[in-house]
């Protein structure tokens, strides 16, 4: 006897898969289940129990065309019979063997088939059902999705982020309501206090006190904050994949259609057939010659109860199909293949809950048929914003306020800053540090700053390098008057958020970015209209040209600085605008030669060409304009001579021409009367004019990196000097002048060819060791005294 357990493996399905078989799909393999004990309590009873038993018919041979078995009928259809003998008590005169044999022999001869192999027909039948019903969990193809699937929908559920984020939704959907009603509680008391004034009774109408209590929402630590951020990585990989193809889909519809074809083949042959399961079976067969008799009347022991299990059988089958039939309608009449979260975002609150479709949006569908709970939990981790909830919940847990107060630091304006970099996110944590006066983030996306940003109340300087922030309508009107400094840095200008343009109290804003190709040329910027305290502006870019919008600030600018990465700046005329202007920086801006328009600004006082291509400063001369100019830096350029008119700039003080390729200087500099710092290292000079000696308010000197073999004497003249460069030159020796230079503080005398130190040096009494540069041998060499005299603090 075969047991029933042991046809279970045809449909035993892990039990996780239950999540996706809806309810057709339980009741069509209860039914199955019924089928096959059926087939097999059909065949038990073939095999243990005699098939046929059969008895000779003592019919004359003539009469053998007449049923032989009339004799067998029951009484009542024998007395309706024409010519009924009763035969009773004959002997046959066959031993048991012939009587076994003449079973067999009719039994397969004379007995119908479908009798015959009806229960494992019904058993084989059952096993076709059973295989297509769970074909596709177990076909490679699709049980690896379907299994990856029913894994992560678990754990979705399950999670404790799902309870929490689904909490907090419903506390402020709890909140919004309340505070409707308390709004409309406050206005209806105040049109009831309109209508009693003037009344000696004064009604007071007080607003509603609603009372909500907060949701339950779980604590999450950081390990089960570590999972639902996996597990987001899991949906949004599985979602990736699923949604490319529509094997579960088709996969299922092709085994369903596989079962209704199967269901009216079974349905039609079985209604044909039926009728042939009869008790009473006439045999003829010729076997005279070993038993005496050609014909046989047998019975079938089991047609009674065939018939009755037969009956049943097709009722079932017909309970299945119909099964089948609605199951199909289901699939052709709904778009499976699309699947909307609408419900479940006018539920949740979380508008960005996409639509999903192909297999993804068919599995959804089925489990909206086991339980529509499981896809609203799973939707919590499709949404952007629930996985950015979580991202600042796991960011609150690792920096925490104590953490984040050991990385402030003094920066050079001496406040007190905070420095993140490259964060998934901004810690709500940053916000409790009221102390913070400057706030530096680098390569931190999507930023968002939350009300909290308010208790921040010493923030002054804020800079956003490669990191996009919005900042609602609360937060700028707290940082529209307060904030004093921003750097933005970006990929594109056309980045850089247009709030930043609205920061009235902004005094320093710091651009950084390029123009798309197609914009350079026209270098369009944001309007800085509002901008009414900005006095620095400083813009690192691309641009063909001074953007327009710069003459918006053009009355109180106080400071320009455009560095544009070698790209040429062709158009400056908006610059005499700038009536204001005190520094301007044109920095790696292309140029070879002195802009015309900035000879127009009189209140300019610095002025930085650096690493741009003048080869001539001829234009020198129309400097005098510039009346107040105290600072002129024309480094890291290619200069060759400095012309003579130099000498009308007599209110410079400082001028550097360091990195340029002069190989003399005009003695008229020395007519610079207003000198204090002169820079013309890392040149190709060989010799200096004696005339320098006349810059008597000389007190930085930058000689260094050059060709000079020998210093005049002149130069030692000018004795406020305190800084004299003079390393990496072709001195072979240095004058015992030097000594005249009481003020020097740093000298610098490495990488030349001396041989000794004048002792005269002992005489600079400013001068200490860790001020004078220079090589330990020659250091040994000066008298015990001056070295004791300089290493004393």
């Amino acid at each position: 006897m075969i047991p029933v357990a042991e046809f279970k493996q045809f449909s035993e399905q892990q039990p996780a898969f239950k999540l996706l078989k809806p309810w057709w799909d339980v009741l069509a393999e209860y039914l199955t289940v019924a089928m096959l004990m059926i087939g097999v309590f059909g065949c038990t009873l073939q095999v243990t129990q005699d098939k046929i038993i059969c008895l000779p018919s003592h019919e004359p041979r003539e009469n053998l065309s007449e049923a032989p078995c009339r004799q067998l009928l029951p009484q009542g259809l024998s007395e309706q019979m024409e010519g009924l003998q009763e035969v009773s008590g004959l002997k046959n005169n066959l031993d048991l063997q012939q009587y076994s044999f003449i079973n067999q022999l009719c039994y397969e001869e004379a007995l119908h088939w479908y009798p015959k192999y009806f229960p494992y027909l019904v058993v084989i039948h059952t096993l076709i059902f059973m295989v297509c019903s769970s074909f596709w969990f177990k076909f490679p193809g699709t049980s690896s999705k379907i299994e990856h699937f029913t894994s992560i929908l678990g754990k979705c559920f399950d999670s404790p982020w799902t309870t929490r984020a689904l909490s907090e939704v419903s506390g402020e959907n709890r909140k919004g309501h309340a505070t409707g009603r308390a709004i409309a509680t406050v206005e209806a008391g105040a049109g009831l206090g309109k209508a009693g004034e003037g009344e000696k009774g004064k009604i007071v109408a007080e607003p509603e006190k609603v009372v909500s209590e907060p949701p339950a929402v779980t604590l999450l630590d950081k390990k089960e904050g570590e999972q639902a951020k996996a597990l987001f990585e899991k949906v949004r990989k599985f979602r990736v994949h699923v949604e490319e193809g529509d094997i579960l889909y088709t996969m299922y519809i092709r085994q369903m259609v596989l079962k209704v074809c199967k269901f009216f083949a079974i349905l039609v042959y079985n209604l044909i057939y039926v009728e042939k399961i009869s008790f009473v079976v006439t045999c003829t067969v010729e076997t005279s010659r070993f038993t005496g008799y050609a014909s046989f009347c047998c019975n079938h022991t089991k047609a009674h109860l065939f018939s009755k299990l037969a009956f049943c059988y097709i009722s079932f089958v017909c309970v299945y199909g119909i099964t089948c039939l609605y199951t199909l309608y289901w699939l052709f009449h709904r778009p499976l293949k699309e699947y909307s979260f609408r419900s479940v975002r006018e539920d949740t609150g979380m508008g960005d809950i996409p639509d999903v479709k192909n297999d993804f949006a068919f599995m959804l569908h089925l489990i909206d048929q086991y339980d529509p709970l499981y896809s609203k939990r799973f939707a919590v981790f499709l949404s952007e914003v629930s996985e950015s909830r979580l991202k600042q919940l796991n960011l609150n847990h690792e920096w925490t306020p104590e953490k984040l107060r050991q990385k402030l630091q003094r920066n050079s304006k001496g406040q007190l800053e905070l420095s993140l970099c490259m964060l998934p996110g901004l810690p709500d944590t940053v916000f409790e540090l009221s102390e913070v006066e400057a706030l530096r983030l680098e390569a931190i996306s999507d930023i968002t700053f939350p009300p909290a940003l308010s208790q921040l109340v010493h923030l002054q300087e804020l800079s956003l390098l490669h990191s996009p922030t919005r900042l609602p309508f609360s937060s700028h009107v707290f940082l529209r008057d307060r904030l004093k400094v921003i750097r933005i840095k970006c990929e594109e200008l056309r980045e850089v958020p247009l709030w930043v343009f609205g920061l009235r109290g902004l005094e320093e804003l710091h651009l950084e970015g390029l123009f798309p190709p197609e914009l350079a040329r026209a270098a369009t910027l944001e309007s800085l209209r509002e901008l009414k305290q900005l006095k620095v502006l400083s813009l690192r870019s691309n641009a063909g040209k001074v953007p327009a919008s710069v003459t918006d600030v053009a009355s109180h600018l106080q400071r320009l600085s455009l560095h544009n990465d070698g790209a040429r700046l062709l158009a400056l005329n908006s610059l005499k605008k700038l009536a204001v202007l005190r520094e301007l920086e044109l920095v790696a801006c292309g140029l070879e030669r002195i802009p015309h328009a900035v000879f127009s600004l009189g209140a300019l006082q610095e002025l930085d060409l650096k690493d741009n291509h003048l080869r001539s400063i001829e234009e020198i001369l129309s400097f005098q304009h510039c009346r107040k100019l105290v600072t002129l830096r024309l480094w890291h350029n290619q200069i060759a001579y400095v012309p003579e008119h130099v000498r009308k700039l007599r209110v410079l003080e400082q001028l550097y021409l360091s990195h340029n390729k002069l190989e003399a200087l005009p003695t008229q500099l020395g007519m610079c009367s207003g000198l204090r710092l002169l820079d013309v290292s890392h040149n190709g000079l060989r010799s200096l004019p004696p005339e320098l000696g006349l810059l008597q308010n000389l007190q930085h000197l930058a000689l260094s990196y050059n060709a000079l073999e020998a210093l005049p004497d002149e130069i030692f003249f000018c004795c406020k000097l305190r800084t004299l460069l003079l390393g990496y030159n072709h001195l072979s020796q240095l004058s015992p002048q030097v000594g005249a230079l009481r003020a020097l503080s740093r000298l610098e005398l490495k990488g030349n060819r001396l041989e000794a130190l004048p002792e005269e040096l002992g005489n600079c009494g400013g001068l200490k060791k860790v001020g004078l540069l220079v090589e330990d041998t020659l250091y040994e060499g000066l008298p015990a005294e001056i070295r004791q005299k300089m290493e004393e603090e």
